[in-house]
């Protein structure tokens, strides 16, 4: 019994010694570095970011954004491949760093004093400030002094800009008509919006997002500067000198490089608006040069080959070597990943048949993927805002559709709202959307100017 006993406890003190090894052998793991030779083992970057149209988005069904790029082409020289991790908001973006759920922040983190102390700033300083969005031409003359602001309505959503108005309209003495927009619906951008189309006169928004507008409403001056300059940078843990030094580098080295400056020119420099042409010739009903292609492949789906023409004159003005700012190409402005599964050649974009093709293809799988909705016309209109945005946007704003109480298989003043509504954080980060932020004034435009286009074009072109 004696020997028992003693087996007994010899076993029990063999458990303490090898869980106590186990438990060091653990928490030496915890402690061990993670720099760049350890990302390299694992093969991969993480990087963190948030969902905007200045640093990531997902369009038609890629990934694309100007950090989201910038992130790509530094993995890219390090050999490694890329992974997003996207957080709600800069708060929870720095708990992910330290938590080392990502190995660095791509976005433009502001640069403070608190933050020093526990992560390190790398890559390229950019240098942002706060700028007043107003008309570049019209009955008004640009404000082209702050002081000048005395009297005039600015309207802003409460936060940042809201708070650097009261403090300018304090230094000014008084006057400016601050006016707080509290609807949970309207975003920054919808404020410039509102200022191109002249339903209010100013707005407040950072340079870097005022610039990205200006691509898709020319009319805008974004000129004059309200506020200091805000330094602002990636960032990494304070324990990964190794990947701060290379982020650091490659910027320095990379600022003049080809995909640098594509990357810039494409997010704040190339025009995303189209500047459209009558129909052909209304009195030889021709809507196009490629009225008879329209005319062939529309059976395929059974569209009228009328709707096929508006869904080309709103994508390319029927334009075969346009090229978008998101690399669309060709007639119908397919993305290249999509032609290519759609079985155009390689080389073959930009031609006008292989394009409608490819169109008439994509069109066909996008209405299999909606057969939930039984109205045919309605589910139409489905089809077109999922060829300017992608299925997966629709899906997030007919989810939040019946979410809310809307009917989820009707467009108009139905789904329309809330792919309006995916530019609002609120929304585009509640738990049934799966696909993040998304600009969807743009796919609201598309839908409304396709078909009414379509009723022009039926009661002046013969079917």
């Amino acid at each position: 019994m004696p020997n028992h006993r003693l087996s007994l406890i010899l076993l029990f003190i063999l458990l303490l010694s090898v869980s106590a090894c186990l438990n060091k052998h653990r928490s030496t793991g915890e402690a061990e570095k993670y720099d760049l030779p350890q990302m390299k083992d694992s093969g991969e970057l993480v990087v963190l970011t948030l969902y905007s149209s200045t640093s990531y988005f997902i369009y038609r069904g890629q990934e694309m954004g100007f950090q989201y790029e910038l992130s790509q082409q530094f993995a890219k020289s390090l050999g490694l491949k890329l992974r997003i991790e996207v957080a709600r908001n800069v708060p929870e973006l720095i708990h992910k760093l330290r938590n080392k759920e990502g190995d660095m922040i791509a976005y433009n983190l502001p640069i403070t004093k608190e933050l020093k102390d526990s992560l390190s700033y790398c890559g390229e300083e950019i240098i942002t400030h706060q700028v007043i969005v107003q008309r570049a031409y019209g009955k008004v003359r640009p404000l082209t002094d702050v002081t000048q602001l005395i009297g005039k309505d600015v309207y802003v959503k409460p936060g940042k800009y809201f708070d650097r108005l009261v403090n300018l309209n304090k230094e000014l003495g008084g006057g400016i008509h601050i006016h707080s927009v509290k609807g949970d619906s309207i975003t920054t951008e919808d404020l410039i919006t509102q200022v191109y189309q002249g339903k209010i006169p100013y707005t407040v928004c950072d340079n870097d997002l005022a610039r990205l507008n200006t691509t898709y409403y020319p009319n805008l001056n974004i000129q004059l500067s309200i506020s200091f300059d805000q330094r602002s940078a990636w960032a990494v843990r304070k324990d990964c000198p190794l990947l701060e030094q290379a982020a650091t580098k490659w910027y320095k080295e990379n600022l003049t490089s080809p995909a640098y400056k594509a990357s810039t020119k494409r997010y704040f420099e190339i025009s995303k608006s189209i500047i459209h042409s009558p129909i052909l010739s209304l009195r030889e009903g021709k809507i196009s040069h490629f009225d008879k292609l329209f005319k062939k492949y529309a059976k395929k789906i059974n569209w009228d080959w009328r709707l096929l023409a508006s869904l080309a004159y709103t994508e390319s003005n029927f334009d075969t070597t346009a090229i978008s700012w998101a690399g669309a190409k060709g007639l119908m402005q397919l993305m290249p990943a999509t032609a290519h599964a759609m079985g155009i050649p390689t080389g073959k974009e930009q031609n006008p048949e292989e394009s409608i093709k490819a169109a008439i293809k994509y069109i066909s799988s996008t209405n299999r993927s909606l057969r939930m909705i039984p109205d045919k016309k309605e589910r139409t209109k489905f089809i077109l805002a999922s060829y300017n945005a992608g299925l997966g946007h629709i899906s997030d704003a007919m989810a939040l559709a019946g979410k809310y109480g809307k009917n989820k298989f009707v467009w108009r003043n139905n789904v329309e709202n809330y792919i309006l509504l995916k530019s609002n954080e609120e929304y585009f980060t509640d738990p049934v959307c799966k696909n993040g932020y998304f600009r969807g004034i743009e796919t609201y435009n598309f839908v409304r100017d396709i078909m009414s286009r379509y009723e022009v074009y039926k009661k002046k072109i013969k079917k």
